[in-house]
């Protein structure tokens, strides 16, 4: 059996223990949204954590917020206020950025296979493009040729490392993403050649990692291969993209990350950029640590039912809007995610809560110690903040969308 990791559960309850989003109790603003299932996203706590880790960046290290982890459009123009910048991965992600209000200086524009339109579209909205290929050098350079305007870029590069302990590695080996280092020196006299404005590098090495001393290892070594190509730059370097990688718990026993050492790792690094480098500055690009655990999934409970022993809750909602949450988005071994049910807690009992889909993957919570729950209730799962609407098959046998609010 597993119980439901509520040591990453910090939500305020009301005193019938009704969880509060928003300030209001969570019945009532699902009913104001109308519908379930919904995604909840808390405004205040969204801008607390970033609010938090804005106050203790160093000097010269420049927040961005990665939209790829949830790109609602109503979050997003919040977001905008709070960081220095949108990193996107799309022309469509990048639409909703400007629509937000987000100046074209302030985004950067990232993603393998990056089509002529979109590197087009990137070139005359005037946003940093992070170059991925020999081609995307080509294309910029003969859009920038024809209109006279030098297109923005950085060079994405595929480190010679992996980012050790990483949910996600981005980096190491042959991978799709950005180009290889030891062919930077070729790329970057492509880019002079092409008349490319050049400013900086990005360098990503992964995602949803726990442990601080890699994600400080990782982000030394990125620096010093940076600066080892100081000398073959085609302009001054204005930017060093150092990526996120910040994880956030999801299961029962895991810690959250230390973030202090991580903090103090960027002060020293952004101190040595400033003699090393006069007038650059870090970036560091995080999506999921600023609003994974600001977001809630909520499903109500349709059927109650018991097959040889074990009871099932039987959701309106599962693995076509959450599909995260059902172990079936990068995770090699399932685990639950935090859940609990909506103002239920004085009687417990063992359960399984499975969505409404003709699927066995349909699984949002295995054999989890819950409050005794019937037809009716909600049940919400906790940390889903992050690529929970848009990295889920929404359209998979016809069940109605989800909705999301910004509460």
């Amino acid at each position: 059996m597993n119980r439901s990791a509520d040591t990453v559960m910090d939500w305020p309850t009301t005193g019938s223990g009704e969880l509060l989003v928003g300030g209001q109790p969570l019945s009532r603003v699902v009913a104001a949204v109308g519908s379930t299932p919904c995604y909840l996203y808390d405004r205040a706590r969204i801008a607390a954590r970033v609010g938090s880790l804005v106050a203790r960046l160093p000097e010269g290290v420049r927040l961005h917020y990665a939209m790829k982890a949830n790109p609602m459009p109503a979050l997003v123009a919040h977001m905008a206020r709070l960081v220095d910048g949108v990193d996107v991965a799309s022309g469509g992600e990048l639409r909703v950025a400007l629509d937000a209000g987000v100046a074209p200086e302030h985004i950067s524009f990232a993603g393998p296979g990056k089509s002529d339109a979109e590197l087009a579209q990137a070139q005359a909205a005037g946003v940093l493009v992070n170059i991925e290929s020999f081609r995307e050098i080509e294309v910029l350079g003969r859009a920038s040729g024809a209109t006279g305007i030098p297109a923005r870029i950085a060079l994405r590069v595929n480190l010679p490392f992996e980012l050790k302990a990483s949910g996600m590695k981005m980096t190491g080996g042959a991978r799709q993403f950005g180009i290889d280092a030891e062919e930077v020196p070729a790329a970057l006299r492509a880019i002079g050649a092409a008349g490319l404005a050049f400013e900086g590098f990005h360098l990503f090495a992964g995602s949803q990692n726990l442990r601080h001393a890699a994600i400080v290892e990782a982000q030394a070594r990125s620096y010093e291969l940076a600066m080892g190509w100081a000398g073959e730059l085609p302009g001054p370097l204005r930017s060093l993209n150092l990526g996120g990688g910040f994880g956030i718990p999801y299961a029962s026993g895991e810690a959250p990350l230390d973030i202090d050492p991580v903090i103090d790792n960027l002060g020293l690094l952004a101190a040595r950029l400033r003699g090393e480098a006069p007038g650059a500055h870090l970036v560091i690009e995080l999506g999921r640590y600023l609003v994974g655990e600001s977001g809630l999934y909520v499903t109500r409970v349709v059927d109650r039912k018991r097959s040889r022993g074990q009871v099932f809750l039987v959701t309106d909602g599962g693995m076509n809007h959450h599909l995260a949450a059902s172990g079936n988005f990068g995770q090699v071994m399932r685990r639950n995610y935090p859940i609990m049910v909506n103002g239920r807690a004085a009687e417990r009992e063992t359960v399984s809560v499975v969505g409404p889909l003709c699927t066995p993957l349909d699984l949002l919570g295995d054999r989890v110690e819950l409050g005794v729950a019937a037809p009716g209730d909600l049940v919400v799962v906790f940390q889903s903040g992050a690529y929970g609407r848009s990295a889920s098959p929404r359209d998979f046998l016809g069940h109605r969308d989800v909705v999301e609010a910004l509460v």
